[in-house]
């Protein structure tokens, strides 16, 4: 055997070696894929529920602003409803005191007038 036959049979041998080592890296890297499949499909089933809660949370809290919603607005009608009874009340206060204001300022008038009448007749009367 000459030494480039030597030579021959250790690159062989180096490159079968090589090919083997190829073949278990590659066999460590596909069982890595595995383990992160699997793991992306743990955390996916993980997930679905947390979803399927923040849906099921993002719609009552979307139900319970629309209901507050509705009752600002209940509210608003009612305040405004209060506002226009008190205007109301207020303008029939107003037309009340005028219309009694007239009439007992008249009479109030009179009364001072025949009050004074009957004042200057006894002032008269006593003169006399």
């Amino acid at each position: 055997m000459n030494v480039v036959t030597v030579l021959t049979v250790i690159m062989l041998i180096s490159a079968s070696l090589l090919c083997l080592a190829l073949i278990y890296y590659l066999y460590k890297i596909t069982k890595s894929f595995e383990e992160i499949k699997n793991d992306v499909k743990e955390f996916a089933a993980d997930m679905k529920p947390l979803i399927a809660s923040t849906t099921e949370l993002s719609e009552k809290l979307s139900s319970i602003t629309s209901d507050a919603r509705g009752q600002i607005q209940l509210t608003r009608d009612m305040v405004m409803n209060v506002k226009h009874r008190v205007d109301m009340i207020l303008g029939f206060e107003e037309r009340i005191r005028k219309g009694i204001e007239e009439p007992v300022l008249g009479l109030v008038r009179n009364v001072s007038a025949v009050v004074n009448g009957a004042n200057a007749f006894w002032n008269a009367y006593k003169k006399h």
